[in-house]
């Protein structure tokens, strides 16, 4: 009986770690040719470039090195307290190719020219063409200095 116990146990760890692996768990149900790039940026809010981030819905692009190899979008979806997301410009749902770097459209969307798919730009929530959101990065924000680091 503990013989059989053993294989069982041993069975079922088995298929739960292969599952684990194979799962998309740490935001990489992105298309198998997504990009993989370092994602390390520093923003001051008190910079002018920066002001929009210091109200909610304001959306910039972020074109600096190591943010990634299309740019980030950033927007405040949160005042208080304050909460951001970070979008990789690389479309979730395409491999990189000429017109798949998502932009801003009418202040409250993410859109890809490609195909025109969109998302609702404070959620990343999809809402045409992929059921991929695009994918995001952490974040951490010191309300002291107006500092705002965007990391992966």
């Amino acid at each position: 009986m503990k013989k059989t116990f053993s294989f069982i146990s041993i069975f079922i760890l088995l298929t739960f770690s292969f599952l684990n692996i194979n799962s998309c768990s740490n935001r990489d149900d992105t298309v198998s040719c997504f990009p993989n790039s370092t994602i390390n940026v520093n923003l001051n809010l008190n910079l002018a470039a920066y002001n929009d981030l210091n109200f909610v819905g304001q959306p910039i692009y972020i074109d600096e090195q190591q943010s990634g190899t299309r740019g980030l979008i950033v927007v405040r979806t949160l005042d208080n307290p304050a909460t951001f997301k970070v979008y990789d410009r690389n479309a979730p749902h395409l491999c990189p190719d000429n017109n798949t770097t998502l932009e801003i459209k009418n202040g409250n969307s993410i859109f890809c020219p490609k195909d025109n798919a969109t998302w609702i730009l404070i959620t990343g929530q999809p809402t045409a063409v992929s059921s991929l959101p695009p994918k995001t990065y952490f974040w951490n924000y010191d309300a002291a200095t107006k500092n705002l680091s965007l990391y992966n």
